[in-house]
């Protein structure tokens, strides 16, 4: 078995390897746990070659001088009993190899059909117990006003049994004064409902605030880029022109609500909070000796908060802060009772010197690119994929938004364009460089694609279990497909490779082989298969803390491995039988055009 262990060593190492070059985030991920799985096989194929034949030769005893138990009987009886009964199923099997061609179509064509349902996403929703929530107020309201909207918020979430603890503030993205955010520590899991559940039921609970709206969301586990947003998921819009941006950007944003997949639809955008533009008549305050930096510096003492001074006190310093009295924050008229120092030290009015207009403008305008920029977030409405949702923003983007305003996903929603684009081809590069791989190996262009029919009954598997069991295809799951890849063509190498030993040595018909190589190695494929499903099985159950993100892995595992196993011991010996009259037929059919060639000339 040595040319065998060092074919599943080979092609198993470099199984991992693509994901070693992945680029962006995804890729940064990735690269060590490909690193070490591809260190780890390496390693423990030369461990296998070397220590194992020693450890077997000196450990080992030959099994009619060892007493066995009842148990080791029982368990021999059922597997040599298993061994008969695939024995004569493959035969029959090989008698109707066509019925087996046309359902490894079927499979095929259903394997992409099932791609196409089962919903994509890129981290799974995972409950860390830990929550954020951002409280927004009509733009304008006074910090005052927030703070009492604020706490008549905290003491509705404090009433929530389901809440360990929280912390509140106010103050948001720009220095704007009418928004507030929590972050909110749930108790621990099992004592209460999930962290997807608890943002529904929170929101609910602190939706009935007039004049304040609560935006909760679940955040991930690694967060991917993107601006700090009210809900999860970001998508920017940018323009050339502010009006125009602004205008659609509102327009997009109520046709997004519109979605019903989406929730909790808002975005950054500040354009309509109350602004007193102060006009100075320069000839005016020239005349009465007033600077524009003396205007200036009087109303930044007024509203700015500016520390003036410190006080020291034996144990502690305090700031001393300047502003004008709260009574003349409230309206803009107390701008009339403001005076400005001018020449000689005189206080002048302001009102002498400078005109009033009221008017709505942003506090900050937002840029990506150098572009002015509005972005738009949304959170998943339940049981809702990523990939669906994404969709549907970028059909609506399409439909709606003119020429002249661009959009693109940002954060995390542009990560999980960006891995759909990337693992697909990941997965292509990976088959070849296998197939290149066996190909030297065995020296031949035939046997290689042997041992690669499998894969589409593991994936058809895999994917069936992520759709049965309500599953996201994301960054875990195409990893899962990539250890999938490695342990169904491990599977298939021991049985070919038995097989053509057998039909060089022993002389024997390529279906007599395969049949006679698969009941050989039935004991060994059926090992490796129970025991990888065994150590994956956690992992799909999702056993530990946090353990929900990581469970897609193991769903794709245990599934791909629960179908593509008794599928592949049918279906490899009637691909192996019908890939070797293919090659015989070639040989022959290159053979008789050589020779007619050579009879010409």
């Amino acid at each position: 078995v040595g040319f065998t262990i060092l074919s599943m060593t080979l092609s198993l190492a470099v199984v991992f390897m693509p994901l070693a070059f992945m680029q962006g985030t995804i890729g940064r991920l990735f690269q060590e746990f490909a690193i070490t799985i591809a260190a780890a096989i390496v390693v423990s194929g030369v461990v296998s070659l070397t220590l194992t034949p020693m450890l077997c030769s000196r450990l080992l005893k030959a099994p009619d001088a060892v007493p066995h138990g009842r148990m080791y009987k029982m368990s021999q009886h059922v597997l040599d009993s298993a061994r008969r009964l695939y024995g004569v199923s493959l035969e029959w099997v090989m008698r109707h190899r066509p019925i087996v061609l046309a359902v490894s179509v079927a499979v095929l064509v259903a394997t992409a059909g099932m791609f196409n349902i089962v919903p994509k996403g890129l981290f799974p929703s995972d409950d860390t117990g830990l929550l954020n929530g951002t409280a927004e107020a009509a733009q304008g309201t006074s910090f005052p006003e927030m703070m009492r909207l604020q706490q008549i918020a905290a003491a509705r979430l404090a009433t929530d049994t389901n809440v360990a603890s929280f912390t509140s503030s106010v103050g948001g993205y720009g220095g704007s004064s009418n928004q507030g955010n929590f972050s909110i520590t749930l108790k621990p899991q099992g004592k209460r409902p999930s962290a997807d559940q608890m943002v529904q039921l929170l929101t609910r609970r602190l939706s009935g605030i007039p004049g304040l709206t609560v935006y909760m969301s679940n955040p991930p586990s690694i967060r991917i880029g993107g601006r700090s947003s009210k809900s999860q998921y970001q998508y920017t819009l940018r323009g050339s022109d502010i009006t125009q941006l602004y205008a659609e950007a509102n327009k997009f944003m109520g046709r997004l609500r519109e979605i019903p997949l989406l929730t909790s639809v808002t975005s950054d955008l500040l354009n309509t909070n109350p602004l007193v533009m102060v006009r100075i008549d320069r000839q005016r305050a020239a005349s009465l000796g007033v600077t524009p930096l003396s205007i200036e510096q009087a109303l930044a003492n007024a509203y700015n908060q500016q520390q003036v001074s410190t006080i020291y006190t034996p144990t502690n310093n305090y700031w001393v802060v300047m502003e004008t009295v709260p009574s003349a924050q409230k309206d803009a008229s107390a701008l009339q009772q403001f005076f400005v120092q001018g020449q000689g030290g005189r206080n002048i009015p302001l009102s002498d010197v400078a005109t009033f207009e009221s008017k709505v403008g942003p506090l900050s305008v937002a840029h990506s690119g150098q572009m002015a920029s509005v972005t738009i977030s949304f959170n998943l409405a339940p049981n809702v994929a990523l990939g669906t949702a994404v969709d549907a923003v970028s059909d609506a983007a399409r439909r709606f938004l003119p020429a002249t305003v661009t959009g693109a996903f940002s954060g995390t929603a542009q990560a999980f364009q960006a891995s759909q684009q990337g693992m697909g081809l990941l997965l292509l590069i990976t088959l070849f460089i296998i197939y290149l791989i066996l190909g030297i190996l065995y020296e031949s262009f035939i046997h290689p694609v042997t041992i690669l029919t499998g894969l589409p009954f593991a994936a058809f598997g895999a994917l069936l279990a992520l759709w049965i069991t309500g599953m996201e295809l994301g960054v875990y799951g195409y990893v899962g497909l990539i250890m999938l890849i490695g342990i169904v063509m491990k599977n298939a190498i021991i049985m070919i490779d038995f097989a053509v030993a057998a039909e060089r040595d022993q002389g024997m018909t390529p279906a007599q082989s395969i049949v006679h190589a698969a009941q050989v190695r039935f004991r060994p494929i059926m090992m490796t298969t129970v025991s990888a499903i065994a150590s994956t099985l956690p992992i799909a159950i999702g056993v530990g803390a946090s353990a929900a993100s990581r469970r897609p892995l193991g769903v794709v595992v245990v599934g791909g491995l629960a179908i593509s196993q008794v599928v592949t011991l049918y279906v490899t010996p009637v691909f192996y039988s019908y890939f070797d009259e293919l090659q015989r037929w070639l040989g022959r059919r290159f053979t008789w055009r050589r020779a007619t060639t050579e009879f010409a000339v």
